[in-house]
């Protein structure tokens, strides 16, 4: 697709005839892929970005860099919501080559599996997953029933993913109209899951809207768990029962997150952090080694020291 036509989806005049293949990030994008800028605090990332072209405010216009085509907006983040429709791949093929399938890997019944997906040897698929287009797994690795793998997904060797869980669903992304209306942002990446992770029943983890949400090797993962779109868990993390990630968090490796704690979005907790049962994190972490609580989060020696101090009060 061109630009001009992008540009005319969007009712914005442009005559540029250049390819357009995707939509990215400032930092990420390449000199055939669409990105945008709405927040000036990614200004800097702004000036380097080697995109085709910009989504971009008219204040902001000047900071575009040489090479990169301004596209002038009031509202670049609804724009961007619009055209992300335009790279949304199918919900299913029908065209395309038949699922290869691994030696001694056992499929049950009613199962589902898309085209040009690949699974390799040694696994076990059981009743009533679907495994969807494209999807690539490793060997050894074992599906329980009503396991969902959206299309374009990836799991590595020697995991395991428990009954009921979907991998790949769409993250929760949408841009406000002034009138109120929700348009939805078009997920269009994928999950990449390493080697040697286990993920429990019912949980979900969401696509990337570009890109990939990434769960390195050796993570474990508990039931009823929400990880959101374009997170990064690192190697050997865990993340226990009801614990839920906002999109774009990066845990970095070994970090444990207690029962039911929760993170907002946009921020990096640094490796062998433990945040302790129903602990908030609001802002990024930056010193390893550390063990917080509560909400807002304290230092967990500090947080255990003013609920000696509240019960005090109460007696």
């Amino acid at each position: 697709m061109t630009l001009k036509e992008i540009a005319n989806f969007i009712g914005i005049d442009c005559q540029d005839e250049i390819e357009i293949t995707g939509l990215n990030t400032l930092l990420d994008s390449n000199e055939n892929q669409l990105t945008f800028l709405e927040n000036k605090k990614y200004i800097n990332d702004l000036k380097n970005t080697k995109a085709a072209a910009v989504l971009v405010t008219p204040e902001n216009a000047s900071e575009v860099p040489n090479g990169t085509i301004a596209l002038v907006c009031s509202e670049p983040y609804l724009n961007l919501a619009k055209i992300s429709k335009l790279f949304a791949p199918n919900v299913f093929e029908i065209d395309g080559n038949e699922p290869l399938i691994g030696e001694n890997t056992k499929v049950m019944p009613n199962v589902y599996i898309g085209k040009d997906s690949v699974i390799g040897s040694d696994c076990t698929i059981m009743a009533g997953a679907y495994i969807g287009d494209n999807v690539k797994i490793g060997n050894n690795t074992i599906i329980y029933p009503n396991v969902t793998v959206y299309r374009d997904c990836e799991i590595g060797n020697d995991s395991i993913i428990h009954a009921g869980t979907v991998i790949g669903s769409d993250g929760f992304g949408f841009a406000n109209t002034k009138d109120g209306k929700y348009i939805k942002i078009y997920q269009n990446g994928n999950v990449k899951i390493g080697n040697d992770v286990e993920i429990g029943a019912n949980t979900a983890i969401d696509r990337a809207v570009f890109n990939s949400t990434i769960i390195e090797d050796g993570v474990r993962i508990d039931n009823l768990v929400h990880i959101g779109h374009n997170c990064k868990i690192g190697r050997g993390s865990i993340l226990v029962g009801q614990v839920g990630l906002s999109g774009s968090t990066t845990l970095n490796p070994y970090v444990i997150m207690g029962g039911q704690s929760a993170t907002a979005g946009h921020l990096e907790i640094a490796a062998f952090t433990t945040i302790a049962a129903r602990g908030g994190v609001t802002k990024s972490i930056t010193e390893p080694k550390k063990s917080w609580a509560g909400f807002p989060l304290f230092e967990h020696r500090q947080w255990l020291k003013l609920q000696g101090k509240i019960s005090n009060l109460l007696k």
